[in-house]
């Protein structure tokens, strides 16, 4: 795993599929999803390595269900103590509760979707021991209040975080950048097409300057102006 700085409070976790977000408040720290199977012992080092300790972490906020996103969060919650949250449609998934619908893959997704499943590791991940809801338009006390914002499409229960005080957007799997060129584009394997496009045009209207995304490089700096060029696009 990568831990890359991207801003002084803001480092990304990259994986061998995906990615995570630390964010620090002082001594208090936000984990934005938590990686694949097997992550929450990795993850626990990287914030050693940081200066910090496991318990430093205050909360878990998962954007969506897939195991890419959540592999990690019931092993690294045991580990913390931090409270595990997610949108109230994808809680019941991320518990273990209920199957999670299968993403619907336009024909140039299959090959992408085929690459990230060889680098996956195998095995059923543990689920949180609890999970705690949230839902859109609420806020979250880190990074000068957080606002929960739902983006269905990818998945049902998808949300994005939105920093205001800090220009900073975490979009989840809604947007990505391109592995070709790094171009800011629609996110892949969605459920809903239609449904994550009139997503990104909500995230447009936000003023972020940085977008983290769930696959890809981030885009900091500007990310406002790459996301409005997209739905401009269309």
């Amino acid at each position: 795993m990568d831990v890359i700085e991207l801003l002084p409070r803001l480092h990304m976790l990259r994986f061998p599929v995906g990615q995570a977000y630390l964010w620090r408040d002082d001594d208090a720290l936000t984990l934005v999803d938590a990686g694949v199977l097997g992550a929450g012992r990795t993850i626990a080092d990287a914030i050693t390595s940081l200066g910090h300790a496991p318990r430093d972490v205050r909360r878990i906020v998962l954007t969506h269900f897939h195991e890419d996103h959540v592999g990690g969060a019931g092993e690294f919650a045991a580990l913390s103590g931090a409270e595990v949250l997610a949108h109230h449609l994808e809680a019941p998934v991320i518990r273990g509760e209920l199957p999670g619908p299968p993403p619907r893959f336009e024909d140039w997704e299959l090959p992408i979707h085929a690459e990230a499943v060889k680098r996956l590791p195998t095995g059923e991940p543990v689920p949180p021991a609890s999970v705690s809801t949230v839902s859109d338009g609420d806020v979250l006390d880190f990074g000068g209040g957080a606002q929960v914002v739902h983006v269905p499409g990818h998945t049902d229960g998808s949300i994005a975080l939105f920093l205001p005080a800090e220009g900073v957007l975490f979009t989840g799997d809604t947007v990505a950048a391109s592995p070709v060129d790094g171009a800011v584009m629609p996110g892949v394997g969605n459920l809903d097409l239609p449904q994550l496009l009139g997503s990104l045009d909500r995230l447009a209207e936000l003023d972020a300057d940085v977008m983290c995304f769930g696959h890809g490089d981030p885009a900091v700096g500007g990310a406002a102006t790459a996301l409005r060029r997209v739905v401009d696009a269309r």
